[in-house]
């Protein structure tokens, strides 16, 4: 099922890594990135190791594709209602080799072509030259690639820039792989499921289905920042085109996302981005992006840790556990801490919600972060909600401001006193959703009732902004709890009109922080969505 549509105001920082960061890191990757690792290996008189894999509509079995000879190619031009793709890829099976196309719709399986060569270096040859043709660069700088007007532009993946050397039958202390012994789980059988459930590869497609995008051209473990940063310096043409009212380039423009960022709309016409809502979805859609990956390479160190060790190995949960660098421990349902948990959600969220588990969560460097704000007082526990897809990121990195987006109250933090309107924000998988409560050091707030998107900042003499709804959960109502030393607030009451704010243009009020170590994760819930 579709996620909910999200408000231009949702564009809330919820752990993503943001674009600046995104295309810093991945300017940072060294242009030859594509051959530096096979051309090593060849120096030391080693085979490089591909470790792309054959397209799934080629039919011949047992195939492999020969060294890195692989490439999805993607046009899309809105005008012309073109939205298409290219793959070509050198094949190597029982010493024969050929030269495989595929091209159509996104979308669509489109049609094929199995070219038999005479050996290597002719199919090679020929997956050359078609390279050439669609794209006008050369296959040899494709670490340089140029995109050209009416031409396929390249979608670069992660490949096999860090390929494997072929002597994996035996490593250093004799013991082949295969022969690795994996430890039992060591976490209880909650935990367990939680962390199966955020690092799940159908729940990743998932959420990128759901987003429109095309998981075949952006596959999962192989999703590039370097992919992912060029789609968000599209978006700023956009959004530069749209304040200086250039109707005329947002055609292109949009054309030129599409192709760096592969999306399936059928065979319909891909749409224009000409507003701000559908703008910063967009690029909303790059940062929850960008938690996949983030996710993904997690999973890959834990892999690479593995394979690493000798004889005894950790189960694949604790592995993807501790690279979380996080604590998490299951709140007892009969303790004092678990109902008043549960108290705030029944009296603040929407019906249907189901609470399944709580977490107490505790981030490595978290607390020590959080002590910056130790002179701050009035601190309340807030609600988030996030796509269940970034859930992984949040705990790994915690919750972050993106510079690159904003919401009705500006570019900051944004957090709830209704669990109702955090879970707004939650896509989840399988009516499975994540949603975060957060101790937040609110210190002196300043109180708007109008939009204000320019906001970076609270006012001087300020240390937080709270857009007033026109209701709030009864503030009579509110007990306190001791965390480190410190009283914080918990919404208790059921949600009251306030008559003071019965003009203002927010329904429910919105707390916002523009330095993130105002808030701390303090507790995780797990829950059951009625859609």
């Amino acid at each position: 099922m579709a996620p909910k549509k999200r408000a231009a105001s949702s564009a809330k920082a919820s752990g993503k890594a943001s674009g600046k960061k995104i295309k810093e890191e991945a300017e940072a990757t060294p242009k030859d990135k594509f051959t530096s690792a096979k051309d090593a290996l060849k120096a030391a008189g080693l085979q490089a190791k591909s470790t792309r894999n054959p397209d799934s509509f080629c039919n011949l079995s047992d195939v492999v594709v020969h060294e890195d000879y692989d490439c999805m190619l993607n046009q899309t031009n809105i005008g012309n209602n073109n939205n298409k793709f290219y793959v070509i890829q050198v094949l190597e099976c029982d010493g024969k080799h050929y030269c495989w196309t595929r091209w159509g719709r996104v979308g669509e399986s489109g049609q094929n072509s199995l070219a038999v060569a005479t050996n290597a270096d002719a199919a090679i040859k020929n997956f050359e030259k078609k390279f050439k043709d669609k794209t006008k660069n050369n296959w040899s700088d494709r670490g340089n690639f140029v995109s050209h007007s009416g031409k396929y532009t390249l979608i670069e993946v992660d490949g096999d820039q860090d390929a494997e050397v072929k002597v994996d039958t035996v490593d250093s202390g004799g013991v082949k792989k295969s022969e690795q012994h994996i430890q039992p789980c060591t976490l209880e059988e909650n935990t367990q499921r939680l962390i199966k459930f955020i690092f799940n590869n159908d729940m990743f497609k998932e959420a990128m289905t759901n987003m429109n995008l095309d998981i075949k051209k952006m596959p999962l473990g192989k999703l590039s920042k370097l992919q992912i940063a060029k789609g968000f310096e599209v978006l700023e043409e956009i959004e530069e085109a749209i304040k200086n009212g250039q109707r005329n380039k947002l055609e292109d423009l949009t054309s030129n996302f599409f192709t760096r960022i592969p999306h399936n709309f059928g065979r319909n016409r891909p749409p224009v981005i000409s507003d701000d809502t559908v703008l910063q979805s967009k690029k909303e859609m790059l940062l929850v992006l960008a938690d996949i990956e983030i996710a993904q390479s997690l999973k890959a160190e834990s892999e690479k840790a593995k394979e690493e060790m000798v004889d005894t190995v950790p189960h694949p949960i604790d592995q993807n556990f501790q690279s979380l660098k996080c604590k998490l421990t299951l709140v007892d349902k009969k303790c004092k801490e678990y109902k008043i948990i549960e108290k705030y959600l029944k009296a603040t969220g929407q019906p249907g919600l189901t609470l399944i588990d709580v977490w107490e969560v505790d981030r490595d460097t978290e607390a020590e972060c959080f002590k910056e704000n130790d002179a701050l007082e009035n601190r309340k526990l807030l609600w988030h909600g996030t796509n269940v897809a970034v859930v992984a990121a949040i705990l790994k990195s915690g919750l972050r401001i993106m510079p690159h987006s904003g919401g009705r109250v500006g570019r900051g933090i944004y957090f709830a006193s209704e669990n109702s309107k955090s879970a707004g924000y939650v896509c989840p998988s399988n009516q499975i959703g994540i949603m975060f409560l957060n101790e937040v050091a609110l210190g002196k707030e300043h109180t708007i009732t109008t939009d204000d998107h320019s906001l970076r900042k609270p006012p001087a003499g300020y240390d937080s902004v709270v857009a007033r709804g026109q209701q709030e959960p009864d503030l009579s109502k509110d007990v306190f709890i001791e965390l480190d030393g410190k009283k914080v607030a918990v919404p208790q009451g059921n949600v009251v009109k306030q008559a003071q704010y019965e003009g203002s243009c927010f329904y429910n009020s919105e707390y916002l922080i523009y330095k993130e170590s105002q808030c701390r994760i303090r507790y995780l819930l797990e829950m059951k969505f009625p859609y």
